[in-house]
């Protein structure tokens, strides 16, 4: 039993969240943070065996983050050793070629080793933050560190169980990031040198395992972020706390990401508890105040993402072939559909993707308010252990990763 909450647990940690940011070019879970791409022509169907691999590679070590994308290079981290705990950030040709790899120091090796989060790409730098509590700037050329901080050291943070998992949130020059801990709970970086702009002390307890998310409130602009208790949401420019809503999840674990619409929230945690489960939240005009408008304890989503489509919210239960329509006006589940197994979703082109957490199923789905249909689907060929990494589509190729192995499919129609 100890075992099993403690997986339930830590698959909570995998989802790194954020919101879509002005200069941003590769992030996580898309452009506006919400697992959905922009992807046009996409096919509407696969042949029995999947899409065409165009090319794979088996040598990333343990890790779950998802990979960033350049004009003409793909980036992934990885541990190959977990003896030597050594992260390394993987630089691939968009035609497969490995064309370096660099050291970023030390990553997570303890319960669930791996490298958790997704590089942020923005320009010519990109940004990643490691298990140990630290985040690094590192230039996108050839991996060469250009400054990088220390949770512990340099802001005083707790720990956390699982190691932080934290994909950073870039806007303009600002680089945002939660150590969590009792003074810098949150803070504000210059993105070129790595120095504070500000520290809020938000309500002073540890980091959970999601990332902020920035946004634009009827021209206010807000920081939002769940820490290990709570959702929190903070001035952008000062970090001033607005409101703090509790969000309970045994283990103190939150990580999968808030979505902003229509001067809502929307938050996913994984227990039943009357503080926690899916909940909606209601902005006051200026953004300094936050209403529970319903939950939801049915859905039960630890860290495979949702998506929101015509007022309606689709995900799926951790380990379990459950995949919910909820309304998104009542909060009320519309139906749930059994014909995959539960794990992580993303959206292109009018269609589902889905990716089967216990089976290794990547499936291609319609879902409306009346169904939830699988069209294709296909067993993974490539990787090890858990299947918790999140997908990525772009140029028409979908990017799929299964713990060392990256495996790239054209999905063009």
């Amino acid at each position: 039993m100890k075992l099993k909450n403690t997986l339930f647990s830590f698959a909570l940690i995998l989802l790194l969240s954020g919101f879509s940011t002005s200069s941003a070019q590769s992030q996580w879970r898309g452009p506006n943070h919400d697992g959905i791409y922009p992807e046009k022509n996409l096919l509407k169907q696969w042949p029995v065996e999947g899409p065409k691999m165009l090319w794979s590679y088996e040598g990333l070590g343990t890790g779950q983050s998802s990979v960033a994308l350049s004009k003409d290079m793909v980036y992934v981290t990885g541990i190959p050793d977990t003896l030597t705990s050594e992260g390394f950030l993987f630089a691939f040709s968009k035609q497969g070629k490995l064309l370096w790899k660099k050291s970023y120091g030390k990553d997570w090796v303890s319960i669930f080793p791996g490298a958790r989060s997704t590089p942020t790409l923005v320009d010519d730098l990109i940004y990643l933050e490691n298990g140990n509590g630290g985040v690094d700037c590192l230039k996108a050329k050839d991996g060469e560190k250009v400054w990088n901080v220390d949770f512990f050291k340099d802001f005083q943070c707790d720990s956390v169980q699982f190691g932080f998992s934290e994909s950073v949130l870039i806007d303009g020059d600002i680089l945002y990031c939660t150590p969590g801990g009792k003074t810098n709970n949150v803070v504000a970086l210059n993105r070129f040198t790595g120095k504070k702009i500000w520290g809020s002390t938000a309500f002073a307890e540890a980091a959970s395992y999601s990332s902020p998310i920035l946004i634009n409130h009827n021209g206010n602009r807000l920081l939002v972020n769940l820490t290990a208790t709570s959702i929190i949401g903070l001035n952008a420019e000062t970090g001033e706390m607005y409101w703090r809503i509790r969000q309970f999840q045994d283990n103190k674990i939150h990580a999968n990401t808030p979505v902003y619409f229509d001067g809502k929230i929307l938050v996913s945690s994984a227990s039943r508890k009357d503080s926690s489960g899916l909940v909606l939240l209601q902005l006051s005009p200026d953004g300094r105040k936050a209403d529970i408008v319903w939950r939801n304890k049915e859905f039960i989503n630890l860290s495979g993402g949702f998506i929101l489509k015509d007022g309606y919210f689709f995900g799926s239960s951790y380990l379990q072939p459950k995949w919910f329509c909820i309304d998104l006006k009542t909060g009320l589940t519309k139906y749930i559909a059994k014909e995959l197994g539960g794990g992580v979703v993303i959206f292109a082109d009018g269609l589902f993707y889905c990716y089967a957490e216990k089976d290794g199923e990547m499936a291609l789905a319609e879902g409306t308010p009346d169904q939830f249909r699988i069209i294709s689907k296909f067993k993974v060929p490539l990787g090890t252990a858990q299947h918790w990494a999140h997908p990525v589509i772009a140029e028409g190729n979908l990017y799929l990763r299964h713990n060392e192995a990256l495996m790239v499919y054209d999905l063009k129609d």
